[in-house]
């Protein structure tokens, strides 16, 4: 009837059957899925395809998981006598005959690498094999520290909250701050921003910002140390995609979690015992000599055992490169064929032999005979104490150590080092970091070491200044050959330990919808800003400013 008012309907909303749908990798709503590429349409697969992966790793157990979750026949070789790669611990003797562990130093979950947790949740569904850590401090020689703790997770107040309370931030530095430069942090559009910044460095980035020396130094140069370079050597680029991974892309917060004890019985025994089940055959203690064509098709992949052996050959249907920079650069040097005999397989590795290895790092671990103060925190991050980058308190996280520290009323205290000049002498070097964690950690001088163990390494890629498009990809001009690590380049921001675990992912991913089977995909932080276009349309502003004042 007319004029009289219909009954109120309640739109009906869909029914979402499926869990993906309202799934969510973390606590940020606006994480970003990217599904596989769609399977090939008409593709010849092998009957029975069979996969060699080459590196026990994060990104080649990743990859071997992809593959082996969609049936494919996986084999994985690693050098090493145990998975984990550069995450990987180890046992080790104490003088009283007791065992304890070492690593290759602190590794940080951050709660946006998504890809890499969900690697985890497959042996760990909730994750409770890794512990949040309260906070990790940031303090600077002379004066000046910062935290993290009680940051809210959301972007821009986490920024804005940290600017303020930080030391580092003070009113006379914060006017001198390049406003228009600054916007730029926030003015991203990923993979585009990768190549806008080709050539220049993370100092340069830093000097452009003319932030206040401390914040300089604490709040931006502390992180780029943590991709083992010098800033002047460092990709600006790939600063810019970390400062948006961890503050200003997600909204996961600042924080993150580390393992409950060594890595190794931790996380990846646990995987590689899921790996077998899935029909993995994995093979440690393999150098992988050779990656060349089969006589009746295919790959053939050509090992040895380490300890001793004659040569032996794999046959495979396709390859994944999952290695360091020194792994992959010396295989595809003594793989003259990969990549193919064509001028586009010559750049491809004319393109791995130009991936530079960053600097080495050192990781100094030292069982105390007392203990450090009960208020230092489980992990701090230095700048301006000579070499070292920050010290870790072991018993505060890892259980092993725990134990130890309590049986024997001590601490378990590891120091490092990054980006340490080539060439330095050793004896030195321990003598200055031992300066350092006197002066940082004053009650450690009276203290002796009951045992130690020291290790360097140079195995870490140096993502330089060189052009974003000339770095070598997951892809590789031959189908049949993929590469994965954090050596990688990669078309999201991503970094470290997450590089890794999502190229892994995407390798996978190239070879199964090439042969018409479903992917996985991804995920990542937003790929853009969080405020919208509103970074971008207030840095053209600035600029036309600017030009209307020098008129």
């Amino acid at each position: 009837m007319a004029g009289r008012r219909r009954p109120h309907r309640r739109r009906a909303r869909p029914v979402v059957t499926a869990r993906r749908a309202r799934w969510r990798p973390g606590l940020d709503p606006r994480a970003v899925f990217h599904p596989p590429p769609a399977p090939a349409a008409d593709p010849d697969p092998p009957a029975d395809p069979r996969v060699v992966v080459v590196g026990g790793g994060i990104a080649g157990m990743t990859a071997a998981l992809g593959l082996a979750e969609r049936g494919v026949r996986v084999t994985l070789l690693e050098r090493d006598e145990r998975l984990g790669g550069r995450v990987s611990s180890w046992p080790v003797v104490l003088p009283d005959g007791g065992t304890a562990h070492m690593g290759r130093g602190f590794h940080a979950f951050f709660r946006q690498y998504y890809n890499l947790r969900a690697v985890l949740r497959r042996t760990d569904p909730t994750l409770d094999r890794l512990r949040p850590l309260e906070d990790y401090p940031l303090v600077r020689s002379g004066g000046g520290s910062d935290s993290f703790a009680g940051i809210p997770r959301t972007p821009p107040w986490n920024l804005a909250a940290f600017v303020a309370r930080s030391p580092s931030f003070d009113l006379a530095g914060l006017r001198g701050v390049d406003v228009e430069q600054a916007l730029g942090l926030l003015d991203v559009d990923f993979p585009r921003t990768f190549s806008t910044l080709d050539g220049v460095s993370a100092a340069e980035v830093l000097d452009r910002l003319r932030f206040p020396e401390g914040a300089r130094h604490l709040a931006l140069e502390v992180f780029a140390r943590s991709f083992f370079a010098d800033p002047h050597d460092f990709s600006g680029a790939e600063l810019l995609a970390m400062f948006h991974l961890y503050f200003v892309g997600s909204a996961e917060g600042l924080l993150f979690d580390v393992p409950v004890d060594e890595a190794d019985g931790t996380l990846w025994a646990p995987l590689g015992a899921h790996l077998h089940s899935l029909g993995v055959e994995t093979r440690v203690g393999r150098e992988v000599d050779a990656v060349e064509d089969a006589e009746v098709g295919g790959l053939l992949v050509r090992h040895r055992d380490r300890s001793g052996g004659g040569v032996v050959g794999t046959p495979a249907d396709a390859v994944v490169l999952a290695l360091d920079p020194v792994g992959l650069r010396r295989l595809v040097a003594t793989s003259p064929g990969l990549g193919g005999a064509t001028a586009e397989g010559a750049r491809w590795r004319d393109a791995v032999a130009a991936v530079r290895s960053a600097p080495p790092f050192a990781v100094w671990r030292l069982w105390l005979d007392g203990p450090v103060r009960p208020d230092r925190p489980p992990f701090l991050g230095t700048s301006g104490y000579g070499p070292l980058d920050n010290v870790s308190v072991l018993e505060r996280f890892e259980d092993h150590a725990t134990s130890w520290a309590a049986a024997h009323g001590g601490s378990v205290v590891e120091l490092h080092a990054y980006a340490v000049p080539p060439g330095s002498e050793e004896e030195r070097l321990r003598a200055a970091l031992l300066d350092a964690l006197h002066a940082v950690y004053p009650e450690t001088e009276r203290l002796r070491a009951v045992h130690e163990e020291w290790l360097v390494r140079e195995d870490c890629v140096l993502v330089g200044t060189e052009p974003w498009a000339s770095r070598p990809g997951v892809a590789t001009p031959d189908p049949r050959v993929v590469l994965a690590g954090d050596t990688v380049r990669c078309d999201l921001p991503v970094a470290l330990m997450e590089r890794a675990a999502t190229t892994g992912w995407l390798a996978a991913d190239a070879l199964l919808t090439g042969w018409g089977r479903p992917g996985h995909g991804v995920w990542s932080v937003p790929l853009t800003s969080r405020l919208g276009r509103a970074p971008g349309l207030a840095r053209r502003g600035l600029r036309a400013a600017r030009g209307l004042r020098r008129r």
